[in-house]
């Protein structure tokens, strides 16, 4: 494969339109822009982020025959084992804020991390994970207006004590799973 320190554009696999404005963000001071790529992933069952986003990747890139970036992201909360993880998305479909905050009712043990597995992958079959993980807190309340998912209920233990909702796009990338992830990958696509 060639040098990557040349690269100025990633093919991002999401229909998340909230997870896409935030990959531009993050991106846009390496100078690497982003295009939005839909298609319908195979995603694996599996208890392993990583795991599933490298398949997804690899099968994407194998398809489309481009290099393609695909990530997966799980809230992963302590005193439930783990739940949600890689069935964050799902489970806030079906449960939202609300239920994992009643869920966790009475729970003295709050702590969680949010985790991204970011994969690269060309249609050689080559491919790269970087991930990303911010520890933090359940907060008792949905507190904040910003971001999406379950920002309102984080607190990072990076932050000022506000929930991921509470930030701006700018204030929440920086200390994010999904933000150190991709400044991994951006790092190395543009060789510094």
């Amino acid at each position: 494969m060639s040098r990557r320190n040349y690269v100025n554009e990633i093919n991002f696999v999401t229909g998340n339109k909230h997870k896409l404005e935030e990959v531009k963000h993050i991106l846009e001071p390496y100078g690497i822009s982003v295009k939005r790529v839909t298609v319908d992933k195979l995603e694996i069952q599996s208890n392993d982020l990583c795991e599933i986003a490298e398949y997804s990747a690899k099968i994407v890139a194998e398809r489309l025959r481009i290099p393609v970036v695909v990530e997966d992201a799980g809230l992963f909360i302590e005193a439930l084992n783990g739940f949600p993880g890689p069935y964050s998305s799902y489970v806030f479909k079906t449960i939202g804020n609300e239920g994992i905050l009643k869920l966790m009712r009475g729970v003295k043990n709050r702590r969680a991390r949010f985790v991204s597995a970011v994969a690269y992958a060309s249609p050689n079959g080559f491919v790269k994970v970087f991930i990303g993980v911010t520890e933090g807190l359940i907060s008792i309340e949905p507190r904040g207006e910003y971001g999406f998912g379950f920002d309102p209920i984080f607190i990072p233990y990076e932050g000022d004590g506000r929930t991921f909702g509470e930030m701006t796009l700018d204030e929440k990338s920086r200390i994010s799973h999904r933000g150190k992830a991709f400044r991994s990958l951006a790092k190395w696509l543009t060789g510094h």
